[in-house]
């Protein structure tokens, strides 16, 4: 059996890895004032972002996922016809709509999947299985890097969905935002409350920035600390704890909303990868998206892992 990927872009993972596995990307389309961006985790789009320097006028953002009639279409015109069965990852449905469409489109590609098929020659169904991560930005990457395990050893689709919807339940996402000010013009733009004006005007007076957390499909402030440069070195230090005390899967993801060679010189980085090093964990680096980017404002810093449920200790 052929078996594939698909993720949405706000999945964060290195573009060498999704190319190497043959992961397609479902595309958000995110439009700052006059200028418009297809999504798709291409590197020379993100830098094209960064290059134009939108700034605090990208919380005004439109964006707008993959919707169910393009979701369809990348299936019934490419993915029917490459795989005979296709996981389709997303992040957490409480932040996005993004499920709930490939929900949707998975209705009419099963339905119509055969007429694409047999006049190419190809015989046998053809097996779509929609997982929402609970998780979002790099915390997704657990379950897409089990995902691409399992396959590899030949698992049966029962026994992949199966254990993906397990790290999806133990899955980790943290992030530490650089201005308090955007977050909170964002939220407002979407009516989210999570970020209070009050909150927001006494962490940055005071320089007090909260680490957030996304996990069981709920996004909550899980601590606070003074200074940016210390929270980087408070959460890559919380990271490597949690390598050394083991994880469900191998993978320490992070990513980072800017520039990624400046990602390894942040406080604290070096520290992870030791600890990485000395574990047989894989760390990966990636760009934030587009996407993550104009809902949390650039400069962000994201860590994803899968483990064993535990106490946060911030």
């Amino acid at each position: 059996m052929r078996m594939g990927l698909a993720i949405d872009a706000s999945c964060d993972l290195p573009q060498d890895f999704l190319q190497q596995h043959d992961i397609a990307v479902m595309p958000i389309a995110v439009r700052v004032d006059n200028a418009l961006f297809k999504d798709d985790r291409d590197p020379a789009e993100i830098q094209r972002f960064l290059n134009l320097k939108l700034g605090s006028r990208s919380h005004s953002a439109e964006t707008e996922p993959c919707s169910v009639e393009d979701v369809q279409k990348l299936f019934l015109e490419k993915l029917v016809l490459e795989k005979d069965c296709v996981f389709c990852l997303t992040i957490t449905a409480t932040r996005s709509p993004i499920y709930e469409h490939v929900v949707k489109a998975s209705f009419a590609v099963l339905k119509n999947y055969r007429q694409v098929r047999e006049p190419a020659g190809i015989t046998g169904p053809f097996l779509m299985r929609v997982m929402d991560t609970r998780s979002l930005f790099a915390g997704s990457a657990p379950c897409v890097a089990e995902a691409v395990r399992l396959m590899q050893a030949n698992e049966a689709p029962a026994a992949i969905r199966e254990r993906l919807a397990y790290i999806a339940e133990n899955s980790y996402g943290y992030m530490l935002p650089r201005d308090l000010y955007y977050l909170r013009a964002r939220a407002k733009k979407k009516g989210d409350r999570s970020v209070g004006l009050f909150s927001a005007v006494l962490g940055s007076t005071l320089d007090i920035k909260p680490l957030l957390r996304g996990y069981r499909g709920d996004t909550t402030p899980v601590g606070k600390v003074r200074g940016w440069e210390h929270g980087c070195e408070t959460l890559f230090q919380y990271a490597a704890d949690r390598v050394r005390a083991g994880l469900l899967v191998p993978v320490m993801c992070t990513a980072y909303g800017g520039d990624l060679s400046e990602l390894p010189k942040l406080p604290g980085y070096a520290r992870l990868a030791e600890a990485c090093e000395e574990c047989g964990v894989t760390l990966m680096q990636a760009p934030m998206s587009i996407t993550g980017m104009v809902n949390v404002g650039e400069g962000a810093v994201t860590v994803g892992f899968a483990a064993e449920e535990h106490a946060v200790e911030f």
